[in-house]
């Protein structure tokens, strides 16, 4: 009966079967070659665009040096030791701050976590001109350590790749595409995804002419000075901003409490102030105390919403997301690349499938205030020049300035620790922590009394936004020089 069955099941019509045209991506791989790559058997080793890398260099009209060892470009690549972490607080002396690994891509890194500044953290710490590669997780981003990062100890997910010579063009090269995918060949890791230096020492990197590695080296380093520049401007409005209204450190803010001598703070809420939140964080003393010394010391304490402030306050729709390759889209980036002056991890929204959307909701104008609004609440930066016309995701609130002889002004303050407690204080949601629009509207502002001094904070921020534009540039140069005169010289 079972081969009774079986032929039946032989004789009866064959169904059709429809192979998907999707682009499946794959290459032979002979044994030798599986043997020189350290007896690897993953896929991503031999990837079909890191194997076309590996021949548009090997091809190149110049020799090639390897990234790391005696003849290589980098003398030193080591990452800080595994360590158990003392944090501290800001206040405590020696304190020093501390930041990840995705944290080392912003232009400002602003450390949540602070260690001290001592031998048993001398690890952790950065060269000027070191060049530093995430190692874990997300692998292959890429910063270059300038006079802001080095005051931090960064944590040991960063590779450090110290220099024998021009580390500038070899950052650039490491983030260019084809350096991006050489490292990405390298990574292992079922689970997590890592990378280690020895994985990265064979690297062939194309030892081009010294006049032309001199000259991606200097945009490089010009391109993070300007950045160094940026971030002091920023510290010098917020500074004068603090010295204006008189306002103390956040930790030295008295607040009123009923029982001080708790740990748990405990108030009193008048049900005139409920305001229809019944939540204690939306009350937190803080707040009101912060409100308070702006009403002394401010001509007027108004709110976001205010036509002099702001003229509109944009929160996009939720929608499905039809992404294409780069050049057929527009740039996309979420909450987590705010801080960084080029995103990584750029996405491309479809034109054709989004275009009014992008128009009407989506695109962010240069000068435009952004605050993240979900997951990570109170991340605030000021649209750059070269975001124009990009878009963020709608997880981001667009603050349109009233005019631009605000627009500097209102990122300052919201960006400041006082502006950010004004932010938190609107947060909902029992999973996933949230603002919108209208609690953007609602945060408060001083309008200063010394409006020389209001212009001047204006004008800084917007010279701060100049110079990350003038770095941006440097860079792209840089990149461009990289692709035409070595990469892909003929």
């Amino acid at each position: 009966m079972v081969d009774n069955l079986a032929r039946k099941l032989d004789n009866a019509p064959k169904a059709e079967i429809e192979i998907s045209e999707a682009p499946v991506k794959w290459c032979s791989v002979s044994l030798a070659e599986m043997v020189e790559r350290g007896k690897r058997l993953e896929a991503s080793v031999f990837d079909v665009e890191a194997r076309q890398a590996f021949d548009i260099i090997h091809h190149s009209v110049f020799d090639t040096k390897p990234l790391i060892g005696v003849d290589g470009f980098v003398n030193n690549a080591h990452y800080g030791n595994r360590l158990k972490r003392r944090y501290v607080s800001e206040c405590d002396n020696n304190a020093i701050g501390f930041i990840g690994s995705s944290e080392m891509l912003d232009v400002y890194p602003h450390p949540v976590k602070y260690m001290i500044d001592d031998d048993n953290n001398k690890c952790l710490k950065v060269k000027r001109n070191s060049v530093l590669i995430s190692r874990s997780g997300t692998i292959g981003n890429i910063t270059f350590v300038s006079k802001t990062l080095e005051k931090l100890l960064v944590s040991e997910h960063a590779i450090r790749l110290e220099c024998a010579e021009s580390p500038g063009y070899v950052y650039c090269y490491l983030k260019s595409k084809v350096g991006q995918k050489l490292i990405q060949s390298k990574v292992y890791g079922a689970v997590v995804s890592q990378i280690e230096p020895e994985h990265l020492a064979d690297i062939p990197v194309p030892n081009a002419p010294d006049a032309i590695k001199g000259k991606i080296n200097d945009l490089i380093i010009q391109s993070y000075a300007l950045r160094d520049e940026s971030n002091a401007l920023i510290d010098q409005a917020q500074a004068l901003l603090v010295k204006e209204l008189n306002l103390p450190p956040i930790s030295e803010i008295k607040v009123d409490t009923l029982d001080k001598s708790k740990s748990v703070q405990t108030f009193n809420v008048k049900l005139s102030e409920m305001a229809g939140r019944a939540d204690a964080s939306y009350h937190v003393p803080i707040v009101d105390a912060i409100v308070d010394i702006l009403k002394k010391n401010a001509a007027e304490v108004t709110t976001v919403g205010d036509e002099r402030i702001s003229s509109d306050v944009v929160l996009p729709g939720r929608f499905k997301r039809v992404y294409v390759d780069e050049g057929y889209g527009t740039v996309l980036f979420g909450g987590k690349q705010m801080y960084e002056l080029d995103p990584s991890n750029k996405k491309f929204l479809s034109k054709s499938k989004h275009d009014e959307r992008i128009i009407n909701e989506l695109e962010i104008q240069e000068n435009t205030t952004l605050i993240s609004r979900s997951g990570t609440i109170g991340k605030v930066c000021l649209v750059p020049k070269h975001w124009q016309n990009w878009v963020a995701s709608e997880h981001i609130i667009r603050v349109v300035p009233a005019n631009n002889d605000v627009a500097g002004y209102i990122s300052t303050f919201l960006s400041s620790d006082y502006g950010y407690e004004l932010i938190k204080r609107f947060t909902y949601g029992s999973v996933v922590d949230e603002i919108d629009d209208n609690h953007v509207r609602q945060i408060q502002i001083p309008i200063l009394k010394n409006q020389d001094i209001q212009k001047q904070i204006n004008d800084l921020a917007l010279q701060a936004n100049e110079k990350r534009y003038q770095a941006y540039l440097l860079e792209q140069e840089a990149l461009k020089v990289l692709d035409e005169e070595v990469i892909y010289a003929e």
